[in-house]
């Protein structure tokens, strides 16, 4: 398959052979699983259960509430604890709503749990029905609701569906073993999800340092003409979502858009055997796949975790440390985040946990800029970090916007050759989280001003109606009393006449 060049990326030292031989472990049930109500883009999911209540691997433990959000199901039976407040598995550590429940070893499946016969002969609106109800969500770390994407048929021509496996994250290896391992379910996956989308044309982009998935999936697709595996070059950042359909089509996606608007939609192999799991036998998205890996890590691993798992219960199925990790990582070394503590739960999103020690993380005292354009040769998205950063620097994000900001896509490839040591992605994440924080602001501020004139114009409409109604009453009262004048003047006219007639009468007689 012809491939299409990209500029930048770098090739760091993927060091995946700590983890990538070890098969997928089964994380033995632990004590207490907590259960985060946000773990997915969109709004939180809404507690659907109580404290005391008992309920059964799979039950619904909270409901999705609008159009982006996802359900969260219980990864195992057991007792619920308690609703209420936990750390985050995010770098600031705070505290979300959460569930906690106590696993009662039975691991016994909900007895409505059922899956389909033939998931083709659903409609695609069933598919993404079913696909939403089970909580599914990107697993490559995005986390966007996958039935949402699965609808984009209804807005944009899609044509092409393709399978992100690049993982070109250094150390993680747990979408490699997953296609090794489990690749007709995969396939199987990815062939329900085109079905939903109604697509025909399937492309696999795996990289070339994966020669034993590329092969394993290149056996279990043989079953359908349609699905092409590409090779792809082993080059960070290939997992890019939109540098990745520019490799494999050659068309580069709009800034800011999605790459749904040439025509293709992508998906983790995660999510497809997510997807696989939900339509046959009708398992929710209740556990996932996660390496554990670093030197400071005992024994790396690729381990199935229940969702809720606290980080040190993971940690010490590997061993434990075997010396102090100089930093603790939430995903992999280039884009993931540092991990506040090891209490924090595993999410839907969690795809690695690295333990560093002080000589991977080494990094040399930060020097001046020298102008050296190293950044900008290695930024896949074609901008200009130097001059960003000096304008984010000097306080000028706005600046900073008009020079690309918004199409920086976070990957760390500048900070990784630059000879300064400067955190350049630090400074750029910085800036767009607080550009975030101004564009919220500001639509806050949007927003109560509507809110403020609606009332304003509320209470004027009250006043001009009390108005209204008041010279209404007025006009009433005004006739009543024209009508009682008019009325009491035909008596006065009439009661000379009445009262003379019987003088009248009486002369006559």
């Amino acid at each position: 398959m012809k491939l299409f060049k990209i500029r930048g990326g770098v090739h760091p030292d993927d060091r995946k052979r700590l983890a990538s031989e070890q098969p997928i472990e089964t994380l033995p049930l632990p004590d207490l699983l907590h259960i985060p109500l946000q773990q997915h883009i969109g709004a939180p999911a809404g507690p659907a259960v109580r404290r005391g209540q008992h309920v059964a691997k799979g039950d619904l433990l909270a409901h999705g509430q609008g159009v982006i959000s996802a359900p969260v199901h219980a990864p195992t039976s057991g007792r619920i604890m308690g609703v209420g407040q936990y750390p985050a598995h995010h770098a600031s550590g705070l505290s979300v709503p959460t569930i906690t429940l106590q696993p009662d070893g039975e691991d016994r499946w909900a007895d409505h749990i059922q899956g389909v016969a033939d998931p083709f002969a659903l409609a695609p609106e069933e598919i993404a029905a079913r696909v939403a109800a089970a909580g599914i969500v990107g697993l490559g770390g995005a986390t966007f609701p996958s039935a949402v994407k699965l609808d984009l048929r209804k807005r944009y021509a899609i044509h092409t569906l393709v399978i992100n496996g690049a993982e070109c994250e250094p150390y993680l290896t747990c979408d490699d073993r997953l296609m090794r391992e489990q690749s007709d379910a995969v396939i199987d996956g990815i062939r329900i999800m085109a079905q939903a989308l109604g697509v025909s044309r399937i492309v696999i982009g795996i990289e070339d340092n994966k020669p034993e998935a590329q092969a394993a999936m290149a056996v279990a697709a043989s079953i359908d003409p349609d699905i092409r595996i590409a090779r792809l070059p082993t080059r960070y950042p290939m997992g890019s979502e939109k540098h990745l359909v520019q490799t494999l089509t050659g068309r580069e996606t709009p800034a800011r858009g999605l790459t749904a608007d040439i025509g293709v939609v992508v998906h983790n192999p995660a999510t497809a055997f997510a997807v696989h799991e939900a339509l046959r036998f009708g398992y929710p998205l209740v556990a996932r796949v996660v390496t554990v890996s670093g030197s400071a890590i005992d024994r790396p691993a690729n381990v199935r975790v229940p969702l809720g798992t606290r980080v040190q219960d993971l940690i010490a199925h590997c061993g434990g440390f075997k010396e102090e990790p100089a930093r603790l990582i939430s995903g992999g070394p280039m884009m993931g985040q540092p991990l506040p503590s090891t209490r924090v739960p595993m999410v839907k999103g969690s795809n690695g946990v690295l333990a560093l020690t002080a000589a991977e993380t080494a990094q040399g005292d930060v020097r001046p800029c020298i102008r050296c354009a190293s950044c900008v040769q290695a930024c896949p998205c074609g901008l200009v970090p130097l001059e960003m950063v000096a304008h984010i620097r000097a306080g000028d994000l706005e600046g900073a916007v008009k020079r690309g900001l918004m199409d920086c896509i976070g990957c760390g490839s500048c900070a990784y050759v630059c000879p300064g040591h400067i955190p350049l992605v630090q400074y750029l994440n910085h800036a767009k989280g607080e550009m975030a924080s101004r564009g919220r602001a500001k639509q806050k501020q949007t927003e109560t001003k509507r809110l403020i004139e609606q009332r304003n114009a509320r209470m004027e409409a009250i006043k001009r109606a009390k108005r209204e109604q008041m010279e209404q009453r007025k006009r009433e009262m005004a006739a009543r009393k024209k009508a009682e004048a008019e009325a009491a003047a035909q008596q006065a006219t009439a009661a000379p006449a009445t009262a003379a007639e019987p003088v009248v009468a009486e002369t006559e007689s």
